[in-house]
């Protein structure tokens, strides 16, 4: 491969080259003619062509030894991140400086185009986290009246549909969080149990509402995690289960012999041919056809939180039977808080 590769540029070298080489073929006709016609003696004469084909030798040795460092150069900026043109060969002519030039030029508006596209982004992460944290301050207001004020019979249903929105709202800040490149993991050791009771206790009301129950066993087991981000994708997993089960039950257990946390639900399922896709960003499949409000960036969310961990997520599942999901909590590397 290496030995094709460098046969490669010397035959290219060689090929930008040809006008040189035509010269000096045309040159080499001349003397041959002028040998001819005047019967110069062959000795001095061939004496005279070797020394003028070494020194052509050494000449083209040493011009191609600078086109191939220059070549090499050319490759090393194309395997860099940050690539820049300040650190491009020095021109040799006139022609590749101004091609120098035009690509200073292209790349000074490359960097302000993407400056002014990371101002755009960063305007909108900070307008939309803003937003988020304004509409919890109605959220809770609702909330409050709600427990003071006789709601009637709608009062359940109002509180059902006010926790979603604040699922909503908590879901934008988390997605802007985990995107963000600064998010803020801090890794510790975790009572498993402590972080799903939490979860659980959060759905309490939407499990006693939809008539499911829970079958949950004892974890009894620490994990080395980030207790606030695993809680998110936990509770992400249970809304999930609770959205696609109208009976049955949801059962959160550890597989000691896989050594992951199961969460299961005897839900609608999920076609085989969507299972490949269902961390994809907004990606609903089949079961976005069933559920208008489906978005798509739960498991999304849920797959990039876990990647961060460092924890792994699978999904198995059979249409009209349910869904099994089984989360790795099992870390390669560690950072202690």
């Amino acid at each position: 491969m290496k030995n094709g590769k460098n046969f490669s540029v010397l035959l290219n070298y060689l090929t930008s080259r040809w006008l040189g080489f035509a010269l000096v073929g045309v040159f080499a006709g001349c003397l041959a003619v002028v040998l001819v016609l005047y019967r110069l003696p062959a000795e001095p004469v061939a004496y005279a062509l070797l020394l003028a084909v070494s020194i052509s030798a050494l000449v083209l040795a040493v011009d191609y030894g600078k086109y191939r460092q220059r070549y090499n150069v050319l490759l090393r900026l194309q395997t860099q991140v940050n690539l820049g043109v300040e650190n491009l060969p020095r021109p040799t002519d006139l022609v590749e400086r101004e091609y120098q030039r035009l690509l200073n030029l292209v790349w000074s508006e490359h960097q302000s185009s993407l400056a002014e596209r990371e101002k755009i982004q960063s305007d909108l992460v900070e307008y939309y986290t803003l937003w988020a944290h304004q509409v919890k301050v109605p959220i809770a207001a609702m909330r409050l009246l709600l427990q003071t004020e006789d709601a009637g019979s709608l009062g359940p249903e109002l509180e059902a549909e006010l926790f979603r929105i604040e699922r909503y709202a908590d879901m934008v800040l988390q997605y802007l969080r985990v995107e963000s490149p600064s998010s803020d993991f801090v890794f510790r050791h975790c009572s498993l149990d402590s972080i799903v009771r939490q979860a659980v206790r959060k759905y309490a009301k939407v499990f006693i509402r939809r008539g499911i129950a829970l079958d949950y066993q004892e974890l009894d087991c620490t994990v080395l995690t980030d207790e606030k981000w695993l809680g998110f994708v936990i509770e992400q997993l249970l809304d999930n289960a609770l959205k696609y089960t109208s009976q049955g039950k949801i059962s959160i257990y550890l597989d000691r012999e896989e050594e992951t946390l199961v969460i299961q639900d005897t839900g609608i399922g999920i076609a085989s041919e969507d299972l490949p896709r269902v961390f994809d960003r907004g990606y609903t499949g089949s079961t976005g056809r069933v559920d208008r409000r489906s978005t798509g960036i739960g498991l999304y969310l849920c797959k990039r939180v876990l990647d961060k961990l460092s924890h792994t997520i699978e999904v198995e599942s059979i249409l009209g039977v349910g869904t099994k999901v089984k989360l790795g909590l099992n870390r390669e590397e560690v950072w202690a808080e």
